[in-house]
């Protein structure tokens, strides 16, 4: 199987870095996916949106708040706001986030993103 080197950074850190088969990233525009080969592109992170990587030890998600990914036919990058792994992430404190989020539309937001991390890896 063909693989792609992908580099996720955050403002703060070097989230991730490794070889995947696919990423699958929510953007402004919609949820695409990647694979080797691929048309470049630049897109533009949803806030609250997810990336999900597939490696060969199996998929890994995460929520990103916002961000950019560039795409080349053998490297994905990722540049988010922040990102969290879907396994790292507290549901109850998601979702308290997101009852108290009130007319704060981008922090609803990242509260939706973070609950569906943890739905779409299964946990």
């Amino acid at each position: 199987m063909a693989d792609m080197h992908v580099e996720f950074v955050t403002v703060e850190r070097r989230f991730w870095s490794g070889s995947a088969s696919m990423v699958v990233a929510k953007t402004t525009e919609g949820e695409i996916g990647i694979q080797p080969g691929h048309e470049p592109l630049l897109g533009e992170l949803d806030t609250g949106g997810t990336v999900t990587v597939y490696t060969d030890e199996g998929k890994k998600v995460a929520a990103v708040e916002g961000g950019f990914i560039s795409v080349t036919a053998t490297k994905v990058s990722i540049l988010g706001e922040s990102a969290a792994w879907s396994d790292s992430i507290d549901r109850a404190a998601a979702e308290k986030s997101l009852a108290e989020a009130g007319d704060d539309a981008s922090a609803a937001a990242v509260a939706r993103g973070r609950l569906r991390a943890i739905e779409k890896a299964g946990a």
